[in-house]
């Protein structure tokens, strides 16, 4: 049994924004450790899972069509608000994530501006491609969105987003969120969560 969990995770993901509620009520409370890795799920897809492009190529196949049924069903379980599609959908998550990899030595802060980041996108249907509204998400969160910003133009905060995408692609991931349990055991999705805390013990 672990007591601990990785996370790679993207910001623009519907599917990503209701694991992380999910989850967060999963191990609150215990000494479950979670660490969330951010990366760019847009890397992810050109490397290994070019089919995500192709299914929004067809956007009345059924499957596809029902899928926003069940997203928004899975949401109101979870109590998050999810108003997705939003007219910026797909969003490009680059500035985004790199926000968040300024962010990823200090999780607490990190969970906090995700936080806000995924209620300001799923809820109130914000740009968060626009650095400008990234940044004052970030001072509304109480963090220093101005300091933050500068931080994502550093060679050093896009080598860090460039590392952690190859290193969940090494590792098997094909989408967002991907969890981790250890070494050998992958999981994927909101729907998995069940699993990820049965191998928790939760």
């Amino acid at each position: 049994m672990s007591h601990s969990a990785e996370v790679f995770y993207d910001l623009s993901s519907p599917w990503t924004r209701i694991a992380f509620a999910n989850l967060h009520k999963a191990v609150e409370g215990t000494d479950i450790a979670v660490t969330w890795r951010p990366f760019l799920v847009g890397g992810v897809f050109n490397a290994v899972n070019q089919s995500v492009y192709e299914s929004r190529q067809n956007p009345d196949n059924p499957k596809f069509r029902r899928s926003w049924v069940w997203l928004k069903e899975w949401a109101d379980l979870a109590g998050v608000r999810m108003n997705f599609p939003s007219p910026h959908h797909p969003v490009k998550s680059v500035y985004a994530m790199r926000f968040c990899c300024a962010l990823e030595q200090d999780q607490a802060a990190l969970v906090r501006f995700s936080e806000a980041a995924f209620e300001a996108y799923f809820g109130d249907q914000r740009n968060i491609d626009d650095p400008d509204v990234l940044e004052a998400i970030a001072n509304a969160c109480e963090l220093d969105g101005a300091a933050l910003r500068a931080a994502t133009a550093l060679e050093a905060c896009k080598q860090r987003l460039r590392a952690n995408t190859e290193e969940a692609i090494k590792r098997g991931a094909f989408g967002s969120p991907t969890i981790f349990i250890g070494e050998t055991h992958m999981y994927f999705g909101n729907d998995q969560l069940p699993l990820v805390m049965q191998r928790l013990g939760l």
